[in-house]
């Protein structure tokens, strides 16, 4: 038997190996203020100026062409030190030309920031990290000086790009519209709870996206939803076959008058999560097991007799049980008048709630906002950095193949030609 053959070793390898080996004779930290790999990274950047240099002026250093048309040389060097996430700050020597004319890429004129470092602003603002709290976090991890206000005005260059995305155009029809509001505090002349309102839509290829934020004012109310609503509409939703909410009073009638086809339905997960909350938690075993029968039956006469169970045993104990689910039944039943498959998505897949948890954990971090518009950039970025691999989209529209058959059919006078979505 053969052994196999050694693989040879990559050029990145062979490069990795001379760094470790040039640091141990110089007794040098590969990381740190002072490591190799600080060294590295500024030999790296500063003999990419060089090369753009050559090809600006078209030569080499000392080997300028006695018949060229330009007299341009280079003309020394300036010294320049930029932010980097991975070594810190890192002094550059940067070359300039006589007549000015150089426009470096790698490290343009007044930047003092490489792009990864304001992703990783960015990423941290969006974890719910004040500005005070990253400039300490620089501070303490690459030993760099940023201020708060740098930090600022690196957040405040996703406004341009929050306002883009907040105006996009959108599908003509969704197959079903998840739509709630979380509150967040504001600072105007005082703390003051605010709604922000967040709606996802699920497209008819059964890809999940955040359609939009919108900042209200006082509690959540259905007069303030009739405003998002025809926006998502102007903005070219024209239908959606399911609206899924928390049975807030008077939406039914908003969501009529904007999509007057569209099913407006309870989140059962509200409903199920409000009962718990009106019951003892000693209870809570016993209630999982008789409110379950209500949202799996069969049709709505099933559901019917199911809470009437549920009333009689539970009723004199927990009135406000009872009717929680009778306030909620013309926006519950519904969803029990379709395919098993249907019933799935709209009941168990918490698209919204899953979102919510993600806002209210950078929202919680904050504490409070000193805008409306400062609470809409943290969730912005919070939206922007969902899912970076793609692989949480992925399994949401596999999850959402077999109910997208079910609603093909189910709706096939609304649903749009092929080409059209």
């Amino acid at each position: 038997m053969t052994a196999k053959k050694r693989q040879e070793p990559t050029a990145e390898e062979v490069a990795a190996r001379e760094l470790v080996r040039l640091a141990q004779e110089q007794g040098l930290s590969l990381t740190g203020p002072d490591g190799l790999l600080k060294q590295f990274t500024k030999t790296v950047l500063e003999t990419a100026l060089n090369e753009e240099m050559t090809a600006h002026l078209g030569h080499e250093k000392n080997r300028a062409p006695g018949e060229r048309d330009s007299g341009n040389v280079r003309n020394g060097t300036r010294t320049k030190t930029v932010l980097t996430h991975a070594t810190g700050q890192v002094q550059l020597e940067v070359p300039r030309d006589r007549e000015g004319t150089f426009e470096p890429v790698i490290v343009r004129k007044r930047q003092r920031r490489l792009g990864e470092v304001d992703e990783v602003v960015l990423s941290l603002y969006a974890r719910g990290l004040t500005t005070g709290e990253i400039a300490a976090h620089f501070d303490q991890i690459y030993g760099a000086s940023v201020s708060k206000e740098t930090v600022s005005r690196i957040t405040d260059k996703v406004l341009e790009e929050m306002q883009t995305w907040s105006t996009r155009p959108l599908d003509g029809v969704y197959a079903a519209i998840f739509i709630d509001a979380i509150v967040v505090k504001i600072r105007d002349g005082q703390v003051a709870n605010r709604p922000i309102y967040a709606a996802i839509g699920v497209s008819l290829a059964g890809e999940k996206d955040v359609l939009g934020l919108w900042a209200g004012t006082g509690g959540e109310g259905a007069k303030f939803w009739m405003s998002v609503l025809v926006d998502l509409k102007n903005r070219g939703v024209s239908d959606t076959f399911f609206v899924v909410c928390d049975g807030l009073k008077g939406l039914p009638d908003v969501v009529g008058n904007v999509w007057p086809l569209a099913t407006v339905q309870t989140c059962i997960i509200h409903l199920i999560r409000n009962t718990f909350r009106l019951a003892s938690r000693r209870d809570w075993d016993a209630l999982r097991h008789d409110v379950k029968p209500i949202y799996t039956a069969v049709n709505a006469a099933a559901a019917r007799a199911a809470l009437e169970e549920l009333t009689e045993k539970w009723g004199s104990k927990y009135g406000a049980i009872t009717r929680l689910w009778e306030n909620a039944w013309e926006e519950f039943v519904p969803f029990l008048d379709y395919d098993v498959e249907i019933r799935t998505v709209l009941c168990s897949t918490n698209a919204i709630e899953s979102l919510n948890a993600r806002y209210r954990r950078a929202v919680k971090a904050r504490g409070h906002f000193p805008s409306d518009q400062a609470a809409l950039k943290c969730l912005y970025l919070v939206t922007r950095s969902l899912d970076p691999t793609g692989r949480g989209r992925t399994r949401w529209t596999m999850r959402w193949k077999p109910a997208l058959n079910a609603f093909a059919i189910t709706f096939a006078d609304r649903w749009p030609a092929p080409e059209t979505y």
